[in-house]
């Protein structure tokens, strides 16, 4: 390529829980994919930021999309990867511990009760395979795009797990792989909090991630822009740019009545 030409596009999605036909809408809109659900970026780079089930009718139906969609563009020469949400580790997490009792002094626990509370549906469960569960816990949890340190939560709680992204991120597949139920529960726990770069010192915290992680600024979904903001999420209409600018909130709040928010990066408000 040479260099008066641009950089290929990239996008990020945030949260889906399990809306399938208004994610694929959504794509559509950006021409990421045609008429029939298949890829049409070309080589552009699109990121899922995790939460693809529980809440909404399909999510293994977004899930089969998202695989699907990875293997066309890498044909294509493009790029489309997903990071873990805190949904993912709860749907595996029932999947492999089912209602097994999580030890804990703090009483009764498991996937299976959190799972139900938290909006999972049987049907998704029986539709896993175990080419869904191998392609799920393969992926990772940060990644960097354009530049931007990309994440689900809105947490410090990844920094416990490695030192850089691919400690990180090798911690937490080395975890999943395995059958400890209280290491599965303690990533499952970690990335529901959320708000760690809120308040007076948002920025600075979102700086000290990104000085240890990388990127110039920081992506996440799993916190509802409408909650930030104090406003019904139908009245959203694009992501929430914080913490001085170092942080990009992208989950619209799709399941309760937001928009699917498919953000090109970098991205910055209009005057």
């Amino acid at each position: 390529m040479h260099d008066d030409q641009p950089a290929s596009p990239t996008y990020v999605v945030g949260d889906v829980h399990g809306h399938r036909d208004e994610l694929a809408e959504a794509l559509r809109e950006k021409g990421l994919i045609d008429s029939d659900d298949d890829w049409s970026g070309g080589e552009a780079t699109l990121w899922f930021l995790g939460d693809f089930v529980d809440r909404g009718p399909d999510g293994v139906g977004v899930i089969d999309l998202v695989m699907r969609l990875e293997r066309q563009a890498a044909t294509a020469g493009g790029h489309c990867g997903t990071l873990l949400g805190n949904h993912e580790i709860l749907l595996l997490g029932m999947y492999h511990f089912g209602d097994t009792e999580v030890p804990s002094d703090f009483g009764p626990r498991s996937f299976a009760r959190s799972w139900e509370i938290n909006g999972g549906l049987l049907e998704d469960q029986d539709r896993l395979t175990p080419q869904h569960i191998e392609w799920l816990t393969s992926r990772p949890m940060l990644t960097l795009a354009a530049d931007h340190l990309l994440m689900h939560s809105d947490t410090l709680e990844y920094l416990d797990w490695g030192e850089d992204i691919d400690g990180i991120n090798a911690r937490g597949r080395e975890i999943l792989e395995g059958s400890d139920i209280q290491a599965w529960w303690d990533v499952w726990r970690r990335m529901t909090t959320r708000y760690a770069f809120r308040g007076p010192d948002g920025a600075d915290v979102a700086q000290q991630v990104m000085d240890r992680l990388g990127g110039v600024r920081i992506v996440h979904g799993h916190s509802v822009i409408a909650d930030q903001l104090g406003i019904h999420p139908a009245q959203i209409e694009g992501p929430y740019l914080y913490a001085g600018g170092k942080a990009l909130g992208i989950d619209g709040g799709l399941f309760v009545g937001g928009p699917c928010l498919i953000v090109s990066l970098p991205w910055e408000p209009e005057d």
